[in-house]
Order: C-alpha cells, then sequence, then structure tokens
C-alpha cells in the first residue's frame, strides 16, 4: 500500500512538472510571438514613414459640438523632419461677425464669442494631447514592449490580421490598440482611449487606414471624441500628390 501511495506521489510530481514546462514553454512561444511582431511592425512603420515623407496631402478638418457642425478647416500637409505632420491653412483668416446695434446685440454677440473660444480652445487642447499618440512612434512602442505593456491577440472576425494592446502608452490607464495585416504588417486601424487632465475628460479616437495606390500607407479618416462636452473632430485625408 505504501509502495503504491509513493508510486502515485511520483506520477502527480511528475504531471505538475510537466504542466508546468509546458505552460513555461506556452509563455516563451507566445513571448517570441510577441517579439517577432513588434520587431515587424517598427520595420514596417519605419519605411511606410520614410515612403510618405516624399508626399502632400490635404486634410479637412470638421468640429461639431453636440452633433451640430461649428466649423470647418482645410490644411496642405506633409511630414516635417521629425516626422510629425507639418499643416499649412487653406482656408481664408475668419472675419469678424458684425456687432447689432444696442446693449442687447453687442450683449449677445460677446456670449456667441465667448463659447466659440470654450471650444476652440478644447478642440486644441484634445488636438495636442492626440499628436503625443499619432502618428504611433516605434521608440514607444519598443519601451512598452520592454515595459510589459503590450499584448498579443486575433482581431475577431478578421483571419489575416491581429491587435497590438499597448496599455499606459503616454498616460497612466490609457490604451491604443492597433490593428495589424499580416501580409503586408501595416496598420489597417487603431482606436486609443485616453484622457486629458482627469480620467473622467475622457476623449476617444478611431482612425482608419488605407493605402496610397502604388504608394506607401496613410491616414484615411480619424474621428476625435471629447466625451464630456460631447465635441467632435472628424478629419479627413485625400489628394496625395508626390513632392
Amino acid at each position: 500500500m505504501r509502495n503504491a501511495w509513493k508510486g502515485l506521489k511520483t506520477c502527480l510530481i511528475i504531471g505538475i512538472v510537466g504542466a508546468g514546462s509546458a505552460f513555461t514553454n506556452f509563455l516563451s512561444a507566445q513571448s517570441s510571438e510577441l517579439q517577432q511582431k513588434v520587431v515587424d511592425l517598427k520595420e514596417a512603420m519605419g519605411r511606410n514613414k520614410q515612403a510618405l515623407a516624399q508626399y502632400t496631402w490635404v486634410e479637412q478638418d470638421t468640429i461639431s459640438l453636440k452633433g451640430e457642425q461649428k466649423k470647418q478647416e482645410h490644411f496642405q500637409v506633409r511630414l516635417g523632419p521629425d516626422g510629425k505632420p507639418q499643416k499649412t491653412p487653406l482656408d481664408s483668416p475668419d472675419q469678424p461677425a458684425a456687432q447689432s446695434g444696442g446693449r442687447g446685440g453687442r450683449l449677445k454677440a460677446h456670449v456667441v464669442e465667448k463659447k466659440k473660444e470654450e471650444y476652440k480652445d478644447y478642440a486644441d487642447q484634445i488636438k495636442a494631447l492626440i499628436q503625443q499618440y499619432l502618428p504611433p512612434d516605434k521608440d514607444a512602442i519598443e519601451q512598452a514592449h520592454q515595459k510589459g505593456n503590450i499584448a498579443l491577440s486575433p482581431q475577431p472576425g478578421a483571419d489575416g490580421q491581429y491587435r497590438l494592446v499597448i496599455s499606459n502608452y503616454v498616460k497612466q490607464g490609457d490604451n491604443m490598440t492597433l490593428v495589424v495585416s499580416k501580409a503586408q504588417k501595416n496598420l489597417v486601424s487603431l482606436s486609443i482611449a485616453t484622457y486629458l487632465d482627469d480620467p473622467k475628460d475622457a476623449v476617444n479616437v478611431t482612425v482608419q487606414f488605407s493605402p496610397i495606390p502604388g504608394g506607401p500607407n496613410h491616414v484615411s479618416t480619424q474621428k476625435i471624441e471629447g466625451v464630456s462636452k460631447q465635441l467632435t473632430i472628424a478629419i479627413q485625408n485625400s489628394n496625395y500628390q508626390k513632392i
């Protein structure tokens, strides 16, 4: 009986050790796959950025507040030496609104102008924040990987794609999800969940990428939502031309 119990314990120990070894091997394989995915994406992003620097394009920004369009702007864009977009306004300067006569008219014009400045300041804050995320930086992605802040998973409903979810990319508690093509290794889309000064002041972003015919990948559309003030910035890029 004692020998049988010893045999059973031995089998249990072997089973536990074997399971632990298999789990370790699984984690190692998953880590190696993630490492390769990060390397592939960084290389593809580097090549894409170099190719995109040879182009200029037109960006249209439409700002809406609570579903009502407030402003539309157009810019000529190209990448600067730092890899960030450099924008030249294409619209004529805003004409000052004509003021109605009398104290009531002047007061109403003042209130309208104050509200306009408030949403403009808020929109500018959001734009400045999102510039820290877009375009994604390959060095920042590598740092996130070294910190263990990237998770790899399949893209639901798309066998030819996978997802890299990056946590704490710019701010503590934010996340950025990159959807990548397995074949081209380029970005297909990305989404960002972040915030301004307070986590309650949430900012959400969705971005779609498209290839320029015979050229690199580019941001085709971008939607930025300032949740607390119900402000939306819709960005559309078009008319890509080689410099």
